[in-house]
């Protein structure tokens, strides 16, 4: 498996974070990476920093947004926004270092997803 910087995609997710409300997402605390090699069936992923390892080497809180080229390269642009706008919820309103699964009693991600992609298109058309 091989990792490489996103350059793109980060690209990407701040013209989402301009358009969208996440005000708790610290960008520059927000690492794209690109995946070859994978055999997931997953189009991203969303890494944490713990904070074991954050008290640990006295970090601050961040994440990596991996994209899988062999699934997420071939989206057209709009679901690619689709899923960074996915990976985007996972992270916490406090910017913890930790994830947010997929449902809750009080919120579905994937819906939260579809409602943001929308507010998204309304707002780039």
């Amino acid at each position: 498996m091989e990792w490489s910087e996103a350059k793109d995609v980060k690209r990407d997710l701040l013209r989402v974070l301009k358009t969208i409300d996440l005000p708790y997402i610290n960008t520059s605390k927000i690492h794209c990476y690109r995946t070859t090699g994978s055999k997931t069936r997953a189009y991203a992923r969303t890494w944490a920093f713990p904070k074991i390892f954050q008290r640990a080497l006295q970090v601050e809180p961040a994440y990596v947004i991996e994209v899988l080229s062999k699934h997420y390269d071939r989206l057209e642009k709009d679901e690619q926004m689709k899923v960074l706008i996915h990976e985007l919820l996972h992270i916490p309103k406090n910017f913890s270092g930790a994830l947010l699964p997929h449902r809750t009693r009080s919120r579905n991600l994937h819906s939260l997803a579809n409602k943001l992609y929308k507010e998204y298109k309304d707002k780039t058309k």
